[in-house]
């Protein structure tokens, strides 16, 4: 791949492409409870679940398949008190993405929740921390909440990370080798939030320097 920048020009923080297909979904211990509950679809436990996790941990990728799977819709949570509720639920499904405490519309969720029961819509909630223990003023809403089962995405183990660190590094037209993996795998936070920074700021200053990715250029920046 081409590099060539002008000298020392600031580097362009321009966006990747990252598929959100099925067969690009990384596996592991740390997410087959959740990858098995999007499979065993439709036959699930309670018409709404929830799939909690840290930042990057593949809820929003598992979300993707489902919804590819069960023709759900795709909602933002912090969008979910400016849309038309029988809108949101129109194809019969519907997911929910990163469920927040500190932005939560309480009642426009509690309609959506009342709403989506009596149509027998499904519903996919993703969230960084379980809506069971989500602090609410709607005392109904609370109860909902904590009907909702919930399963739990964990940090990644050695081998899933470092899947995940040539599959960030070929999102990003890079090629990595095992000593550069290796090296970032012992270096680097157990998260997948850590190895998408990582990642990023090795291809950033590569770009900077003029210079390819590589375990010497790691050692710079990740002592």
């Amino acid at each position: 791949m081409d590099r060539t920048l002008a000298p020392r020009q600031l580097v362009l923080a321009l966006g990747h492409a990252e598929s959100f297909a099925r067969e690009d979904f990384l596996a592991g211990p740390s997410n087959a409870a959740a990858l098995a509950l999007i499979e065993r679809w439709p036959d699930w436990p309670a018409p709404a679940m929830a799939l909690v996790g840290p930042e990057g941990s593949g809820k929003s990728h598992l979300a993707s398949i489902w919804a590819e799977a069960s023709g759900a819709r795709v909602l933002a949570a912090r969008l979910l008190g400016e849309v038309d509720l029988p809108t949101a639920l129109a194809t019969g499904a519907l997911v929910l993405e990163d469920l927040d405490p500190a932005a939560l519309e309480e009642r426009a969720l509690f309609h959506l929740i009342n709403l989506a029961r009596e149509q027998g819509a499904p519903l996919l909630f993703t969230a960084r921390q379980s809506p069971a223990g989500f602090q609410v003023a709607i005392r109904d809403l609370a109860s909902r909440l904590r009907s909702v089962p919930v399963v739990t995405l964990a940090p990644p183990d050695d081998a899933l990370l470092r899947a995940l660190i040539v599959k960030l590094a070929a999102d990003r037209q890079i090629a990595v080798d095992e000593a550069l993996v290796n090296y970032l795998t012992t270096r680097i936070e157990r998260s997948f939030a850590a190895a998408r920074e990582a990642v990023k700021r090795l291809d950033q200053e590569a770009m900077r320097q003029h210079r390819p990715v590589t375990r010497v250029l790691a050692a710079e920046l990740f002592r």
